[in-house]
């Protein structure tokens, strides 16, 4: 099995999208593997990593907070430092204001929202880093599981946005570690 492979060679292991019930089952034959219900993430690190930089993750909403831990799980995973500040969302950009400074010391930003996708816009027009925007799924109205805020997020006029596909935290966790590593 691959799993055994891994934990043989002694490497860190990520598993997204892991149902609880799945867990369940490969950690019997496995219980070194841990798992972060949030993130739906089982993971196996034999040595912790040594953290560098800092990776902000700021959600639109609660309902964003499952996609975002996602990303901050990768990226501790991947040795970046991670910064959380949720619920930040355009309907009260005050709480977004309030947390300007704490964001502008990050190397890279990840914006994950529902709704409309608006916020990565926003928050790109107001830093330097790069911004990799992940739509999410949820939110009210008629966001069509994610296109709306995929096609609002792919049309932005604000530079520096990277945009990845919807509900994908472990793709924006990883493409915002290779920048926090590389700068």
């Amino acid at each position: 099995m691959i799993i055994r492979d891994f934990l043989g060679r002694k490497e860190t292991l990520l598993i997204t999208k892991l149902k609880p019930a799945d867990f369940k089952k490969i950690s019997r034959e496995f219980p070194a593997l841990r798992y972060n219900p949030l993130a739906k993430i089982g993971y196996y690190q034999p040595q912790p990593k040594r953290f560098k930089g800092k990776v902000a993750i700021l959600t639109g909403g609660t309902g964003d907070i499952p996609v975002a831990e996602e990303a901050a799980v990768t990226l501790e995973l991947m040795g970046s430092r991670v910064v959380r500040i949720y619920d930040v969302g355009v309907a009260g950009v005050h709480r977004l204001f309030d947390s300007l400074e704490t964001i502008r010391k990050a190397r890279v930003i990840i914006v994950v929202a529902g709704m409309e996708g608006a916020l990565a816009s926003l928050v790109s027009g107001l830093v330097r880093q790069p911004v990799i925007a992940v739509p999410t799924s949820v939110g009210y109205g008629a966001n069509f599981k994610g296109i709306a805020p995929l096609l609002t997020m792919l049309n932005s006029c604000s530079p520096g946005v990277a945009v990845v596909n919807i509900d994908n935290g472990f793709g924006a966790g990883y493409f915002a570690h290779l920048i926090n590593n590389s700068l």
